[in-house]
């Protein structure tokens, strides 16, 4: 296994499974398949590809292996290497800043260090594992040191890099004291994509300001020593034929009938559903929720909210003070209107199944989704696509990438507590012509523009031949 190489290599921070520490202190591998592996997969296998990320728990020793006829190659990461590149530098440098300083950056030169080093250590790895020639693909901003440390290592290989959150603007991103290394290496691609134009327009004209880069002969050309970067807008999305397909079985129709009967059938049902960051916005829908409540806009005898939040980034301080606040707002609207036996406000802190997560996206009638800064969104793509029934009303941030797709949303400004409050009013209250209308339109989008058409169109521009390969 180890011996083998691969002429398609995908590299994420983390790999498709989970390494599991158990009790008796032995460890086991947990698949944790995401929407890049449903994607990647027919093309991994289709050419006896590899996946190289971290297995998620440190100072642990893994050795290559092949999991469900994957080929994974572990790069491994001390305690203290999470904590300054991962928790650190990645999750309290970079995402901060790429999110419009939502909440302040902080900038240590000991992180900067370790992500420095950990993203040499990828490259390494990344530089066995790929066969003379072949294409590696990077994912997000873990690793945005990595394609100029690869390129140094192997000038054969043909790399690309993807960036899954938002590419910020110029002057949120000058404040980074690396500017320049970090643009540097992302140069080292020859193709870096983003969700959005505006990462697009925002990268060129970082790369010709801040290093020897030069404008291509077209926009989306980057001229940068011998060679041409491609940059290009690859919006990403979700498998979203197999949950039209799974929203429609019995299984998940009875259970979402269950939903709103444990709710007591209200008239109106309310969900959102997020891992539980400050760019999402949680705050903003519950002080809407609550002030259309405290107006008598919103009957508490009929309408029910259900706020779903995946545990994210426990460790973290600032994560910690947010899900405090959260749950103090949940328990004061709840200690205002709610009735014995009927909370107006649902929160659960937890991960839910496939399945199950189908099941509320069926029962609810308004999805609410109000990042205040999103690279896409996902959650918000997965609710039209679990509605094949044309039902309900999807309220959505201009401030997340998928506002540029899904147009026939009820967009909304986040910051405007007064304006998330009309457009849920306006969504509770829809005519079901114009609701039904605006779903159509919203599900002809989701399911031609899917998963596996994203992952092709960056690969195709990238010059791997995905044209022979089973659609996923």
């Amino acid at each position: 296994m180890a011996d083998q190489t691969a002429e398609f290599v995908v590299v994420a921070n983390r790999l498709p499974v989970d390494l599991e520490r158990l009790p008796d202190g032995t460890s086991r591998w947990k698949r944790s398949p995401g929407g890049l592996v449903t994607a990647l997969e027919p093309m991994l296998r289709g050419r006896e590809g590899a996946w190289v990320g971290w297995p998620g728990l440190a100072d642990a020793e893994a050795d290559p292996f092949v999991e469900d006829g994957l080929a994974l190659h572990p790069v491994m990461l001390t305690a203290q290497e999470v904590e300054d590149y991962y928790e650190g530098f990645s999750n309290a440098t970079l995402w901060p800043l790429y999110h419009d300083v939502v909440a302040p950056p902080a900038f240590h030169r000991h992180w900067w260090q370790a992500y420095v080093r950990v993203n040499q250590r990828f490259a390494e790895a990344v530089a066995e594992v790929a066969s003379p020639g072949a294409v590696v693909w990077i994912q997000d901003y873990q690793l945005q040191l990595l394609p100029a440390a690869l390129r140094a290592l192997r000038p054969d290989l043909r790399i690309g890099f993807f960036l899954h959150i938002p590419f910020p603007p110029v002057e949120l991103y000058q404040q980074l004291p690396w500017r320049k290394q970090v643009v540097e290496g992302l140069l080292g691609a020859d193709l870096v994509g983003f969700h959005t134009p505006g990462g697009v327009r925002n990268f060129r004209w970082l790369a010709t300001r801040f290093t020897e880069a030069t404008p291509g002969s077209t926009r989306t050309e980057i001229k940068y020593g011998d060679r041409t970067v491609r940059i290009g807008a690859f919006p990403i999305s979700i498998d979203s034929a197999h949950l039209d397909g799974l929203s429609r079985t019995d299984e998940v129709q009875q259970r979402a009938q269950q939903i709103r009967a444990d709710l007591g059938n209200p008239e109106r049902v309310i969900l959102g559903v997020d891992r539980l960051d400050y760019t999402k916005g949680i705050d903003v829908r519950l002080r809407a929720f609550e002030e259309l409540l405290q107006e008598g806009t919103a009957d508490a005898e009929k309408t029910v909210m259900i706020q779903l939040a995946t545990p994210s980034r426990e460790r973290v301080e600032h994560y910690q003070k947010m899900r405090n606040d959260i749950e103090q707002s949940v328990g004061r609207i709840n200690g205002e209107y709610a009735r014995v036996g009927h909370p107006v406000l649902h929160y659960l802190h937890q991960s839910l199944p496939r399945d199950e997560l189908a099941a509320f996206f069926v029962a609810a009638d308004v999805m609410l989704v109000t990042p205040l800064r999103d690279g896409m969104n996902l959650v918000a793509k997965e609710y039209v696509a679990c509605r094949g029934d044309l039902g309900g009303v999807l309220v959505l941030s201009e401030f997340a990438g998928a506002a540029i797709e899904l147009k026939e949303a009820v967009l909304v400004n986040p910051h405007d507590t007064d304006g998330v409050k009309d457009a849920l009013q306006r969504a509770l209250t829809m005519p079901a012509t114009e609701s039904r209308k605006r779903m159509r339109s919203l599900r002809r989008q989701v399911l031609s523009h899917d998963v596996d058409r994203w992952a092709r169109s960056f690969l195709d521009v990238l010059g791997l031949d995905t044209g022979g390969l089973p659609p996923s």
